[in-house]
């Protein structure tokens, strides 16, 4: 009986074209759940025990059988159709570039993170401000000579409306809808009109910190920023030199003690070992008082930095402009670590 299946299936049933919908007319004539080797499975119970060990062989031999004909046939049209129509179907597909996160946002992600840890949550804030949020809340008064440093793009129906400069704005909208403690992050796009240099650019990122509470001193804005650069860049030696700012008092600005371990560290810190990375400084009562906030109970401090400047330290980038000329081979080349 097996035989006969098996020669039937194998020689007899040879089709002229061999169409896709024969090989499965094929394939559900024999395998199918109404098919002829269901029926002997079906069969299997009557055949006697010393029998079915025999008789279990012989379907699992015919089964593989017919299917070895079956993928024969499936490669046989799949060949004609690669000769007919020019097309070899064993080559391999075209590859994928698959995509990277830009280093950008890896570096924000990473300094988020990082202070998350001490308790600190991202605020957000639009990029087209007013003035006070901008410039007046934060001690910045009309013709104060700290906007000079700010080249400022207005907008031209509405003169009160600004691009912002900087992301100082999110803390001032912050402060006036939330009481103290306050512990946040401001990362964004901010807007300057640099034209000092070929390699200045009109926009940037910016990522900041706030904090308000009772009783903070000085000194925990350096216990705060010694950690985060242990964190970010492994290295916990800062200095602060005096600087100023409108908005803090008093002001510093911070630099992280790099090294002069290579060529490349005695370049970019000009042999100095030191490297500037931001800039802080304890919170002007005069802000505190513009956001409702009563400066003799609070006190606290705040920092800022691009975001760019930390990529090219961190990655040793030599111009800033690669960050926004998409050139996708700029991104290839972080695409594993990122």
């Amino acid at each position: 009986m097996f035989e006969n299946i098996k020669k039937y299936a194998l020689e007899v049933e040879i089709f002229a074209s061999s169409k896709p919908e024969e090989i499965e007319q094929f394939r559900i004539k024999y395998l199918g759940k109404k098919g002829i080797l269901n029926d002997l499975f079906a069969k299997f119970k009557e055949v006697p025990n010393e029998q079915k060990k025999e008789f279990g062989q012989q379907i699992n031999n015919l089964k593989q059988s017919v299917t070895q004909k079956i993928e024969a046939m499936k490669e046989s049209v799949s060949s004609q159709i690669s000769s007919d129509s020019g097309l070899d179907l064993t080559r391999s597909g075209i590859p994928l570039n698959l995509g990277s996160r830009h280093p950008i946002n890896v570096v924000r992600n990473k300094i988020i993170n990082i202070f998350k840890k001490i308790g600190f949550s991202v605020a957000d804030g639009p990029e087209i401000e007013d003035d006070w949020h901008n410039f007046t809340a934060l001690n910045m008064s009309e013709f104060h000579p700290a906007r000079d440093m700010q080249d400022t793009f207005f907008i031209e129906k509405h003169p009160d409306k600004v691009l912002r400069t900087h992301t100082s704005s999110v803390q001032i909208r912050y402060m006036e809808e939330h009481r103290p403690p306050i512990r946040i992050l401001a990362p964004g796009r901010v807007y300057r009109n640099e034209d000092i240099s070929a390699r200045s650019h009109c926009m940037f990122h910016q990522i900041e910190g706030l904090y308000i509470d009772t009783q903070v001193s000085f000194a925990d804005l350096k216990h705060t920023l010694q950690y985060f650069t242990s964190e970010l860049f492994g290295k916990s030696e800062i200095r602060m030199r005096p600087s100023y700012f409108p908005f803090t008092e008093p002001s510093a600005e911070v630099d992280v003690y790099w090294g002069l371990e290579t060529e490349t560290d005695y370049r970019i810190t000009k042999g100095t070992g030191w490297l500037e990375i931001l800039g802080c400084g304890m919170v002007d009562p005069n802000v505190l008082t513009n956001v409702n906030i009563d400066p003799e109970k609070y006190s606290g401090f705040a920092f800022g930095m691009g975001i760019e400047r930390i990529v090219m330290l961190m990655h040793q980038i030599g111009d800033i402009r690669v960050f926004t000329e998409n050139d996708i081979r700029m991104l290839q080349q972080f695409s594993n670590e990122f």
